[in-house]
């Protein structure tokens, strides 16, 4: 309770408004970099102060943002017009130099947004307001991805030496590790990593704030009980990711209330079936067994996710067998999102099959604050695959230490996530479905998981131009995943967040915070 004194002593000498937002989350930002890391906290953060080409609307329809139009001029080039007068925060004003240099700066080895950068082909610069963008295969879901791509200053980066993305796995750090210049509604103040982000409302800010917010202080407390403690005390005013369990008693206390809606996110299990021998396990006879399909589908038999959704998310969860974030990028095909049983008796004879009987040890790989109870989870599933002899170590730690494991190939077994704002399947299947390859393809494929026939299909999705064809690609290669277990899905998150009585933020399906939205009374 001192930090939370300290706290409120701190907000009151800094002379913070009555219209400041003060924000927490159990994790932090990675970096400010907005090219670094495709996270979704840190992408959200960064989101208040880096901008792109176009924007999402409270239903996440595409809208404009710093372009105000643009035309397909082709079937493989597109033309966007910039909005005049834009300046990022420093003064410089936005031109078409900064719209070519950014996509570029996008597309390196060290940008997790590369896949989406080499989708949008080629920009070129035109005039100081005019950008066209030349594409060597037809995307079907241009927009979508240029949607995911940040505009930076090419000056400023230039002139600070960040012209390429931080290599945040390798823990490099830079000039952009804790400043930022965009052109967003919201500048940064200052940048404490794990202790507090700050900041201000941008006045010359091209658009218009929907809400009053002047000045925003985050801060990531990892204990559910101390977040939940200071919302009720009042030193917190906006909770982003309250524990299930509290969501009953959040509703009946005086002076809060919860927002919630079904999140665009899918959470799942993934494992190594690459390599010969696990990194993290022992096993007889020094095998893979997740290169086994019987072993990988006992794995997912044995899970009871009735209990998970009652007992441990208390039915903030849709359980699925699905392996997209929206049902609708499955066209909400029963037959495409329906779950292997849960069958322990079965699961018991697939591992008899496939020599391990006995079972065998590995550890799960699992972040401690990124998903809701994702380390319960974790535990959870550890005692469902007991049944089966598996002797499962749970390895949980920060999302900060944890997704740069994830990107090194490190684990035998995981806990992931993805969603976002895109609902089509080709945001999914290219970056984490597809066999790993050149410019961000399969980049998030962390288990290594390569199924050729699978992957025909989603490259042939991803250029496809016929509306039929493409849904038939989509299909087949989802099916062809579901029956090799490429992961174990597990469930779509409903997403609940906690505020004071005075304030009133914006639910999007994507779990995204627009503090532009945001009334605090």
């Amino acid at each position: 309770m001192k930090r939370w004194m300290g706290m409120a002593l701190l907000l009151w000498a800094c002379g913070v408004s009555a219209q400041t937002l003060r924000w927490a989350n159990q994790g932090d930002p990675q970096t400010m970099d907005p090219h670094s890391q495709n996270e979704s906290l840190t992408n959200m953060v960064n989101g208040q102060i880096y901008e792109r080409l176009t924007n999402r609307n409270a239903r996440l329809a595409i809208v404009p943002g710093l372009a105000e139009q643009w035309t397909q001029t082709g079937p493989l080039s597109w033309r966007f017009k910039l909005r005049a007068g834009v300046k990022f925060h420093d003064g410089t004003p936005l031109t078409a130099d900064d719209v070519v240099f950014s996509i570029q700066r996008a597309k390196e080895p060290t940008s997790q947004i590369a896949v989406y950068a080499n989708a949008v082909g080629t920009p070129k610069r035109v005039d100081d307001l005019t950008v066209d963008f030349q594409l060597a295969t037809f995307n079907p879901i241009f927009l979508q991805h240029i949607d995911q791509l940040w505009i930076m200053s090419r000056k400023w980066c230039e002139t600070h030496r960040v012209a390429k993305p931080l290599d945040f796995k390798n823990k490099e750090e830079s000039f952009t590790s804790l400043n930022a210049n965009g052109t967003g509604p919201y500048t940064l103040v200052s940048r404490q990593p794990g202790i507090k982000t700050v900041l201000k409302r941008n006045a010359n800010w091209w658009g218009k704030f929907q809400g009053n917010v002047q000045d925003v202080v985050y801060t990531p407390i990892a204990s559910d009980a101390t977040r939940l403690a200071a919302l009720i005390s009042g030193e917190i005013d906006f909770v982003h990711d309250p524990a299930p369990r509290d969501i009953a008693r959040l509703r009946n206390t005086a002076g809060l209330k919860i927002i919630d809606g079904p999140e665009n996110r899918i959470v799942f299990i993934g494992m190594d079936q690459s390599r010969d021998k696990l990194l993290y396990g022992k096993v007889p006879g020094d095998k893979n067994p997740f290169k086994d399909l019987r072993v990988r589908r006992a794995l997912y038999q044995a899970i009871d996710i009735e209990a998970l959704k009652a007992k441990l998310m208390s039915g903030l969860a849709v359980p699925t067998g699905g392996l997209t974030p929206s049902g609708d990028a499955s066209f909400d095909d029963p037959a495409l999102h329906t779950r292997l049983p849960y069958d322990i008796a079965a699961a018991r004879k697939l591992m008899a099959e496939a020599g391990y009987a006995e079972g065998f040890e590995v550890t799960l790989d699992c972040p401690n604050n990124r998903y809701i109870n994702d380390e319960q989870i974790c535990a959870a599933l550890a005692a469902m695959w007991a049944q089966l002899k598996i002797k499962v170590k749970v390895n949980a730690m920060p999302r900060v230490l944890y997704f740069p494991k994830l990107e090194k190939q490190d684990s035998s077994l995981f806990m992931y996530g993805w969603g976002g704002s895109v609902t089509d399947a080709e945001a999914i299947l290219t970056p984490l479905y597809r066999n790993r390859g050149d410019k961000g393809v399969g980049f998030y494929n962390f288990g290594n998981v390569r199924n050729d026939k699978a992957d025909a299909l989603m490259a042939q999705s991803s250029v496809e131009a016929d509306p039929k064809k493409r849904e038939a690609q989509i299909r087949g290669a989802l099916v062809e995943l579901r029956e090799q277990v490429a992961v174990i899905p597990l469930h779509r998150q409903i997403i609940p967040w906690a505020v004071r009585a005075n304030v009133t933020p914006v639910h999007r399906p994507d779990n995204w915070v627009e503090l532009a939205w945001v009334q605090v009374k």
